[in-house]
């Protein structure tokens, strides 16, 4: 069950030049409506806004009498976020979450997570969901963009780096290490968040040799519930599914790539 909560600003950093992190006191929100790693929070971004920032959830933790932690990690895109990367520590935010539905890992599953972007801090969540049974492949769009590297260091057995101008790790895209990360080694599935163009390549990758996908999808969305039917996204079988309830993890072979 969603629940629409004042949540104070524990925690602010910077991971890298170009990203926030806040860590939330979010009361008994994850206790209540965690389901999954994956799964998002919807943001009040000031009183003049009408509409909430989605933002993927980095990493989450229950506690004793609703002391509740959540992590977030974002960019600034517009208005809204612009006005987020102002909070200061000990501001309150006003959250609804936990909201969508996450990854389906199982208990001794053995997984490769695939992040690009701003698309790695929800692959934390896996990792540390599935410690030491998860290797990372991260993609960036140059060394001043990577983050969290020291975090998915600790929870995964390897962590491959791929940057587009070759600053950091392999020069390029994250394919490369994934295909052979892919043909090395034995997993139950493969777990994906990143730009669009990113997933279908990584879930392509993966079909061909039979391998469970599993991706994030994203899409503009207002209400986050299901209620406004604004982020609807095509199916290969012709239906229209919606990111901020049926999603935003699919299966990569429900999804129409070309849609």
């Amino acid at each position: 069950m969603q629940v629409e909560t004042s949540c104070k600003i524990l925690y602010k950093d910077a991971p890298n030049p170009h990203a926030i992190r806040f860590e939330l006191a979010v009361g008994d929100m994850v206790e209540r409506s965690c389901k999954a790693p994956g799964q998002f929070v919807h943001i009040k971004c000031g009183p003049q806004r009408l509409l909430r920032r989605p933002i993927s959830v980095c990493s989450c933790q229950s506690g004793p009498a609703g002391d509740d932690l959540l992590t977030v990690v974002f960019e600034v895109r517009g208005e809204g976020t612009a006005w987020l990367a102002q909070r200061r520590e000990g501001d309150c935010l006003d959250v609804l979450g936990l909201l969508g539905n996450g990854f389906h890992m199982e208990p001794q599953g053995r997984y490769l997570l695939v992040g690009g972007g701003i698309g790695v801090p929800p692959m934390l969540g896996c990792a540390e969901n599935a410690p030491s049974r998860c290797d990372a492949v991260l993609g960036f769009r140059d060394s001043s963009h990577a983050l969290l590297l020291n975090e998915f260091s600790a929870h995964c057995g390897s962590v491959a780096v791929a940057t587009e101008d070759g600053s950091l790790g392999e020069r390029g895209f994250v394919t490369g290490p994934v295909e052979a990360l892919l043909e090395k080694n034995r997993y139950d599935a493969v777990l994906c968040c990143g730009p669009r163009p990113m997933l279908k390549a990584v879930a392509g990758l993966a079909a061909r040799l039979g391998l469970p996908c599993q991706v994030s999808l994203e899409e503009r969305m207002a209400c986050g519930v299901g209620a406004c039917l604004g982020c609807a996204v095509p199916m290969a079988d012709g239906s229209m599914k919606h990111v901020c309830k049926d999603g935003p993890i699919f299966n990569a072979g429900e999804v129409d790539w070309n849609g």
